[in-house]
Formats: C-alpha cells, sequence, structure tokens
C-alpha cells in the first residue's frame, strides 16, 4: 500500500485498524502537511466567516422555534380551537428536534455536510410559507413538525463543522462564540415577536422565511465543505478520473460497513446507553428538565406579566433580556471554564478523569434554583417587574454552563460510544421539552404562580445532587459498565481490564470508530 501524500490522514478521518486494510497496492489519499484542502489550513478570517454563518444559523434555528409564543390567542381565535391546541406547533418542532439529528448525523458521513446544510435548510425554508397562508391548524402542525425535523440538521452539524476548521487548542474560542447561539435564540424570540405579532400572527412566519432564507443563501453559497473525510474522497474520486487508476482510495473507502448497518446502530445504542448506563440516564433527565424549564418561560412569562400585571405581549418580550444577558455572559465565561480543564489536564499528566468536566456544574447548577425561587417570590401582580425579569438571569448564565459540562462528561465517559450517548440526551431532551409546553398553563393555574415556580425550583435543586454523587461514584460506576470509555487500547490498569472484559467483541453495537466523530457534532448543540 502506497500514500499519494506522505502525511498524516486528517483529524476526524476514520481510522480502520491495519489489520482490516485489503492487501494490494493501494494509494490512499491523505492530506500533506500544510494542504490547503485542509479546512484547518484555511486562512483565520475565513475559518471565522464560517464560524459566524454556522453560529448565526443555529440562532436562526432556535429564533424559530420560540418566536411563535409571543401570540398563541390570536391563532386560537382566527381558527377557532382551543389555547392548549393552538401550543400544538411549538410542540411538534421541539419533538422535530428530537428525531432529525437521529438520521442527519449518520447520513452527513456519507455525503458530507455541506449538502444536509444546504438541502435541510431549503426545505425548512419551503415549509415556512404553507405555516405563514396556513387555513387551519392541521396545516400549521404538519409543516411546523416538517421544519422541526429539517432545522435539526444545522443544530446538529454545527459542532463538527468547528472541529473540522479548528484544531484542539484554537477551539476554545469559537466554541464559546457558538454556544450562546441556541440559548439566545429562544430568548430573542419572544422579544422581537411581542413587537411583530401587532402585525399579526403571520408575520411571526414571514420573519421566520426571511432570517431562514438569509442564512440559506450564506451557508450553501459561501461556506465550503468542511467535513475531511468527504474532501479527500472527492480529491480521490478526481485522481481515479484523471488517472484511470483504480487504487486511489480513502481511509473512509476502506470501511466495509454498509451505510445501512451504520444507521442501524446509530438508532438501536442510544436506547442502549438510556435505559443502561446510570450516567447517561440521570444526565439526560437533568438536560431533559432544564430543556422544558426553558420552554415553560415561554408559557409562564406571558402568565405572570400580561395575565398578572396586565403586560402588552411586546413589554413582556422584553422581560426576556436578562435571560438573554446570562446566556452572553456564561459564553464570555466559557474560555475561562475551559483554562481551567487544561490545568487539570496538566495536573493530570493529560489523562483527567472523566469527572473533572463535573467542575463547573457543581458550581452553576445552584444558580437555576436561585433563579425560579427569585421568579417565584417575586412575581406578585401588586409588586414591580423588576424582581421576575431579573431573575432570568441567573437561569440564563447557568444553561450553558450545564449543558456544556453534561455533554462533555458523557464524551469523556463513553468516548468510543459518545455520540449515541449524546444522540440520547438529545431524544429525551427534545420530547420533554415539547411535552411541557402543553401543561405548564394549567400547572400554573391550578399550582398558582408562586408555588408552580418553586415546584420548578425544587426541582432543580433534587436534580444538584446529581453532579455531586458523580463526582463520588462517577468512577466507580463506569467501571462496571459494559458501554463506559476504559482508557487508551494499551492501558492496563484495573479499570481498563475490567472494562475490556465486559465488552463483547463480536458484538456490531460496541465499537465503532466513527462514534467520536459524530459526538462532535453533539458536543456544543445543546
Amino acid at each position: 500500500m502506497s500514500e499519494t501524500q506522505a502525511a498524516p490522514t486528517a483529524a476526524g478521518a476514520p481510522q480502520p485498524p491495519k489489520e482490516k486494510i485489503p492487501e494490494g497496492d493501494y494509494k490512499l489519499v491523505t492530506f500533506a502537511e500544510g494542504d490547503p484542502a485542509n479546512p484547518k489550513n484555511w486562512s483565520k478570517a475565513y475559518k471565522w466567516y464560517c464560524t459566524m454563518v454556522v453560529s448565526i444559523t443555529c440562532f436562526v434555528v432556535a429564533f424559530c422555534s420560540s418566536v411563535i409564543t409571543s401570540d398563541i390567542d390570536s391563532v386560537a381565535k382566527e381558527f377557532g380551537i382551543s389555547h392548549e391546541a393552538a401550543l400544538l406547533p411549538i410542540t411538534v418542532f421541539v419533538i422535530g428536534f428530537g428525531v432529525g439529528p437521529m438520521v442527519f448525523a449518520p447520513l452527513s458521513e456519507v455525503v458530507g455536510r455541506q449538502v444536509i446544510y444546504g438541502s435541510t435548510l431549503l426545505l425548512a425554508v419551503i415549509f415556512v410559507i404553507p405555516c405563514a397562508v396556513s387555513k387551519n391548524i392541521g396545516t400549521l402542525i404538519v409543516c411546523r413538525l416538517i421544519d422541526g425535523i429539517a432545522f435539526s440538521a444545522p443544530m446538529t452539524l454545527v459542532g463538527g463543522t468547528l472541529a473540522d476548521l479548528w484544531r484542539n487548542e484554537e477551539r476554545g474560542v469559537p466554541m464559546a462564540a457558538f454556544s450562546a447561539a441556541p440559548f439566545l435564540g429562544p430568548a430573542i424570540g419572544p422579544l422581537i415577536g411581542g413587537w411583530l405579532c401587532l402585525a399579526g400572527w403571520r408575520w411571526l412566519y414571514w420573519i421566520q422565511l426571511i432570517m431562514a432564507f438569509v442564512v440559506w443563501i450564506l451557508i450553501t453559497f459561501t461556506v465550503k465543505e468542511t467535513y475531511a473525510p468527504t474532501i479527500l474522497k472527492r480529491r480521490a474520486k478526481s485522481l481515479r478520473k484523471q488517472t484511470g487508476d483504480n487504487a486511489y482510495v480513502t481511509e473512509a473507502d476502506l470501511d466495509a460497513r454498509p451505510l445501512s448497518e451504520r444507521i442501524t446502530v446509530f438508532l438501536i445504542r442510544p436506547f442502549q446507553l438510556l435505559f443502561r448506563e446510570l450516567i447517561v440516564l440521570l444526565m439526560s433527565l437533568y438536560m431533559a428538565i432544564l430543556y422544558g424549564l426553558l420552554y415553560m418561560f415561554f408559557v409562564a412569562f406571558p402568565i405572570v406579566f400580561e395575565g398578572g400585571k396586565g403586560y402588552s405581549p411586546g413589554i413582556t418580550g422584553l422581560m426576556f433580556i436578562p435571560l438573554a444577558v446570562g446566556v452572553v455572559c456564561s459564553a464570555i465565561c466559557a474560555p475561562l471554564v475551559n483554562k481551567h480543564y487544561l490545568t487539570q489536564v496538566q495536573k493530570y499528566n493529560g489523562k483527567p478523569p472523566a469527572e473533572v468536566r463535573l467542575i463547573p456544574m457543581m458550581f452553576s447548577c445552584w444558580s437555576i434554583p436561585i433563579g425560579l425561587f427569585i421568579f417565584a417570590w417575586t412575581s406578585y401582580p401588586r409588586l414591580i417587574w423588576v424582581g421576575p425579569a431579573l431573575a432570568g438571569f441567573p437561569i440564563g448564565f447557568g444553561f450553558i454552563f450545564l449543558y456544556n459540562s453534561a455533554n462533555n462528561y458523557l464524551v469523556d465517559s463513553y468516548q468510543h460510544q459518545a455520540a449515541s450517548a449524546l444522540a440520547a440526551k438529545t431524544f429525551i431532551r427534545s420530547f420533554w421539552g415539547a411535552s411541557t409546553v402543553l401543561f405548564t398553563e394549567q400547572m400554573y393555574h391550578r399550582m398558582g404562580d408562586q408555588w408552580a415556580s418553586s415546584f420548578l425550583a425544587f426541582l432543580g435543586l433534587l436534580c444538584c445532587l446529581i453532579p455531586f454523587a458523580f463526582w463520588k461514584w462517577g468512577a466507580r460506576i463506569r467501571k462496571r459498565s459494559k458501554y463506559a470509555y476504559g482508557g487508551d487500547d494499551e492501558a492496563t490498569h484495573d479499570s481498563d481490564v475490567e472494562n475490556q472484559k465486559n465488552r463483547d467483541p463480536d458484538d456490531p453495537l460496541e465499537h465503532d470508530p466513527l462514534d467520536l466523530e459524530r459526538a462532535r457534532s453533539y458536543v456544543s448543540n445543546p
């Protein structure tokens, strides 16, 4: 076997074991040192441009999920339906967020990221139009479901795109710039929607169409393919065509597994981890509660500010500003968290335990219940708006720290199963977030504004036990796990031996060398 360029394969390309490479005179196509085709060697200005485009795209997607919450009553009145039925377009959109990644993540490994970005965003743009002109709630629900599935693709792939572009030591600031977008979008949605709905509820969809069309243009025609295996595959195809020599292959070509097997693994394994692994289950439930809380706010804020204080939707939208500011401040602090983690890497000689990832979570988890208690007991109609509005700041501040810590802990704990663990979290999170919208109003009416919010605060307080429990017992749980990552293949310490004993080498659902690549697509996606 020979290589067309004597250089290491690009980071992120599949790494099949050498014994699986068929014998013969294969010419392996790789990136050379300093190869301009390697996305990591693109100019810093263009890499930052791509980073900002995909980040803005995620902001728009998150914005589209929440902007319609500003005027639910007008939809209910025009179509002659209940308030709960009018909330269904929000619910099905978030359900789409949980379903789409199960397909788009493995498919992006075959056709590349650019095709997925362009095709799904175009589909989303098209199906916003029938929402804006719909004559019945059925059209609205079906089209919003399709939009949710289509819009989930950018949210799924953006983490992988940033991993394609930036080396590990460079990635901290770009990831921090991106990490605020999925949380900032839902906070800004009601802020803009509260004023835009004065022109009619259909304008809440027209604004989605305009913004989604702009980012589709930008990401389709100005951002190049970043996925290294796809770039190399195209190069090998070009070399075969130019030379007539079919010996030119990439490492991805040497993976003999059919696409159907990869997709089957990706669909089944998340549920195995969810129901067999305590770490995955509890972390998924924690993140689901937080995600549901975010969407509960879209219903709770109108109850407190419009129903209790008589504010207009526009003024109520302004109450989301502290939440957005908290998200931004959290994103600004993200590089400091990364810097602290690097000190822990040095402390443990480059191999820190996964539980080190829990340190930011153990500090930030308290901000959620604190904010909720403030929101609860300052939400009396007779009190000024300042208390419940400012309560959003600690809640927004805690979101990013908690999500990033949870994602990183799952990745470090289940490296070869990482994307499947994160897919399980995304699945349960999306379905729970979708369902909370449907019962929040009834919960507030039956329990009262103060005790309904206090119930959520106590729930958040209970969840604070999770990172501390895993800090103490997480290593012991992983040692007994069949799926947890036990260290490098050369490792010989007891936990690695135990993990190797627990694994079934003949099980096709065990070790997937591409799974960690999929994890990069999830790790910064909330």
